[in-house]
């Protein structure tokens, strides 16, 4: 009985990280069927004019990922991608819109969403992983009455350690 409480619990537990990236889904293949039977509903998703879309998942809360899936205007997947990474957040910069933003590495972390009066300043953050496999946050200041970026700021995520006094 145990050993088939234990096959039960890894393979729910296999299910579920597979789906957690969208493993198994093919480009040019899966459809939109596909993609939220694996990977759920979308946090946020696009239509563009030519019928094609794009679907935000980010993974958390206060995840190191949110994977952007596009689809075509036959509804078929053309690629599925990690965008919170340094190579899409280098792209991010001064005078973009908060869609442009959101379209580019989806929704930020709302815990650390922060607006500052006296700056007239909004900032949202998303945690990732560098190359180097630190642990990162990138901030992004926008100008809170337009709406468009300012500047952004990478930091180094400290990290606390609590010593146990034993008792």
């Amino acid at each position: 009985m145990l050993l088939k409480a234990l096959i039960l619990a890894s393979s729910l537990v296999v299910g579920a990280c597979a789906s957690y990236e969208g493993r198994g889904l093919k480009p040019g293949e899966a459809s939109l069927e596909d993609v939220q039977a694996t990977m759920g509903p979308p946090a946020m998703q696009w239509q563009d004019p030519d019928g094609s879309r794009q679907l935000a998942y980010p993974r958390g809360p206060a995840g190191f990922h949110t994977f952007m899936v596009r689809l075509g205007p036959d509804a078929k997947m053309q690629s599925i991608e990690n965008v919170l990474d340094e190579e899409h957040l280098a792209t991010i910069c001064a005078g973009m819109s908060k869609e442009e933003v959101l379209r580019t590495l989806g929704p930020s972390d709302t815990r650390w969403t922060v607006y500052f009066a006296a700056r007239d300043e909004l900032v949202w953050d998303w945690r990732y992983r560098a190359d180097s496999g630190e642990m990162m946050r990138m901030m992004v200041l926008f100008d809170a009455t337009s709406g468009k970026v300012r500047s952004t700021m990478v930091q180094r995520e400290v990290t606390v350690e609590v010593e146990s006094s034993g008792r």
